[in-house]
């Protein structure tokens, strides 16, 4: 039996969205070589033969099970993510994708990303990846650094991550590149020459993400010599200046694009649209007229497909309280730097925008943001300090356990 509906507490009415909001597709693809020590994405090491016509079996039906709630809905992009989707053949993608169009509206232009890490990069096989409908990749590049890659544990080296970028400029127009800072023993100079390196590859997009230790990981456990706070953020900041100067726009916490290049997947998320994620672990959004509601599948590839056989592969559904919206809404939105349409708060929650004006009156007193009759968006400051900005908006059930 699939899991049953929580509603959410009863406060006041239901919700009344008048539209509903885009909707995305994300397909989690759990394998991966080797797990990384900072990893605490759901990813499992290939033990054996991957299970790739069983899976992409499973996931066809977890597709065909979720259709009564997206029924003529569009897809605007879609999103294959992991572990590693490239350890999967280019056929197995082929069959995954034709399924997808042959079910639902997918628009002509969708974006569909597949990531993909450097050890896993043979020319041809993305050349059919290309073929099958994938017209973007996001490459775990990590660093261009052999010390550095070695201490997170990457399976690559620095000639594995440059031939990564010759293949996807010879297959693609639409590439990201994954990098990160504030890694072990980093230093400022260190972490400038793989702006320099992420540069001289003319990505059309780049992801530099912070390290953090987060639970569940060997380093959290162990934790490596990390920069400290104040180093870190004397990176960060070279990072974005470089980048800026170079003439990508720092569009959300840790993307930069070149013009139309925003990754457009990504960017529903942020805006609060809908997703329907099918696959080991995934989770969904999806928006009805009067209510908005989360599901779960199951984690484990081998519980997942388990479960899918019987019916039961999703193992929670919520809706959303009332209560919740204004915190979900702007842990997505305010990571833009553009912000949001102050139109959009209604559109995506079914919500009017008073019920924040409380926490966005802190906010602006606190300089954390600025707003206008048309739009709000973080400043300066509140894009530095997002969580600070962030638990202004969570209900007071929620800043009392924070």
């Amino acid at each position: 039996m699939p899991a049953p509906l929580v509603n959410a507490p009863a406060v006041g009415h239901r919700l009344r969205l008048v539209s509903l909001p885009p909707l995305a597709l994300y397909v989690h693809l759990p394998w991966c070589v080797r797990k990384c020590p900072y990893c605490d994405f759901n990813s499992h090491e290939v033990r054996g033969a991957l299970p790739e016509d069983e899976y992409v079996a499973a996931l066809i039906a977890d597709l065909e099970s979720a259709l009564p709630a997206v029924w003529g809905r569009r897809v605007h992009s879609v999103f294959l993510g992991g572990g590693t989707p490239s350890l999967f053949s280019a056929r197995a993608i082929d069959r995954l994708l034709a399924a997808v169009r042959a079910r639902l509206p997918l628009d002509p232009d969708a974006e569909i990303t597949l990531e993909a890490n450097p050890g896993t990069f043979e020319a041809d096989k993305f050349r059919d990846f290309r073929a099958a409908g994938v017209n973007r990749l996001s490459i775990g590049i990590q660093s261009f650094d052999p010390a550095h890659l070695k201490a997170l544990g990457r399976i690559h080296d620095g000639r594995e991550a440059l031939r990564a970028v010759e293949i996807a400029h010879a297959h693609f127009d639409n590439f990201n590149l994954d990098l990160m800072y504030a890694l072990p023993d980093q230093t400022l100079d260190e972490a400038g020459r793989d702006v320099d390196a992420a540069l001289a590859a003319r990505a059309p997009h780049l992801s530099f993400y912070h390290l953090t230790l987060e639970p569940n990981t060997a380093f959290f456990t162990r934790p490596p010599p990390l920069p400290d706070e104040d180093a870190a953020a004397a990176i960060g900041d070279m990072v974005e200046r470089r980048l800026v100067e170079a003439g990508y726009d720092h569009y959300e916490t840790s993307a930069y694009a070149r013009p139309g290049r925003a990754c457009r997947h990504n960017l529903n998320y942020w805006r609060f649209g809908d997703y329907l994620g099918i696959g080991a672990g995934a989770h969904a959004k999806i928006s009805f007229a009067d209510r908005i509601v989360r599901e779960v599948r199951a984690r484990t590839p081998a519980e997942y497909l388990r479960r899918v056989a019987a019916g039961e592969h999703v193992v929670e559904r919520r809706e959303l309280a009332r209560a919740d919206l204004p915190f979900e809404f702007m842990m997505n939105a305010l990571r833009l730097a553009e912000g949001f349409p102050v139109a959009m708060f209604a559109e995506r929650t079914g919500l009017p925008i008073v019920v924040a004006g409380g926490a966005l009156a802190r906010a602006e007193a606190r300089g954390l943001l600025e707003r206008d009759h048309v739009r709000i968006r973080p400043t300066a400051l509140g894009r530095r300090y997002l969580n600070d900005l962030l638990g202004l908006f969570l209900p007071e059930e929620g800043k009392r356990k924070a």
